[in-house]
């Protein structure tokens, strides 16, 4: 069964706010990655709307609802009682992650061992409502005992350390094992997996060779940067050959 793509909207939405007009368009550009074959759309709307805007997830709800009812919405964020109130409005699945506010981007996993009795609660109100929970993870072992002890459904592994190896192939290929060891655990405890960040067309076939069994990558600055040379629709299918 191929992987699935959900593409990462957080770079467009970068671009847009750059100025106070409307593009381009979120909806318009999520709406060609769908059509192009992507399973989903994921954003990361942030306290401050950096990037994604609140006012931006009932219009993705409705573009997914209306055109594509197949197409699964990922919402990324801390567990803040806002951002919970806002995500489950609209989420399909809802990705846990221990950014604060001030950074620029997700670049650790959870500690687990200190945040179990933070979470446990949260994905059990999120399960009650419906939405798949998966929890933004290092490549540590012994933390997907607590993954699987705290009711999460996914575990989606941080990828950052591998995809920012792109100029030394020892590292890469280290990083890679680490990703390999912590996916076959998570098998074992029956997590299902998703892996995230920093992945390119240079580095996924590496990662999908080694772990066929991921479920889902999403994928948004390099997918981005891609875009912009060979266009989206041409740039999603080029990463879902991949994927099969």
């Amino acid at each position: 069964m191929a992987i699935k793509l959900s593409v990462n909207l957080n770079a467009v939405a970068v671009l847009r706010n750059r100025r106070n007009l409307p593009w381009p368009s979120i909806e318009k550009i999520g709406y060609i990655a769908l059509s192009a074959g992507a399973a989903g759309l994921t954003v990361h709307p942030r306290p401050d709307e950096r990037h994604i805007r609140f006012v931006d997830l009932p219009k993705i709800r409705f573009l997914m609802n209306n055109t594509f009812p197949n197409a699964e919405f990922n919402i990324e964020g801390y567990p803040s009682d806002t951002f919970l109130d806002l995500a489950e409005k609209y989420a399909d699945q809802i990705t846990l992650v221990p950014d604060s506010p001030d950074q620029s981007t997700s670049d650790h996993g959870w500690d687990f061992a200190s945040s179990a009795e933070f979470l446990a609660p949260i994905i059990q109100r999120l399960k009650a409502k419906n939405i798949r929970v998966s929890l933004f993870a290092n490549t540590v072992l012994d933390d997907l005992d607590i993954v699987k002890a705290i009711g999460a459904d996914r575990v989606e592994f941080y990828t950052g350390p591998y995809g920012g190896a792109f100029d030394d192939e020892e590292k890469q290929i280290q990083e890679l094992n680490k990703l390999v060891l912590a996916a076959q655990k998570a098998r074992q405890l029956q997590l299902n997996i998703n892996a995230g960040h920093d992945l390119t067309i240079a580095n996924l076939p590496a990662l999908v060779n080694r772990i066929p069994w991921i479920n889902e990558v999403s994928i948004g600055h390099g997918l981005i940067a891609d875009a912009l040379e060979y266009g989206m629709h041409e740039t999603v299918q080029r990463f879902i050959q991949l994927l099969v």
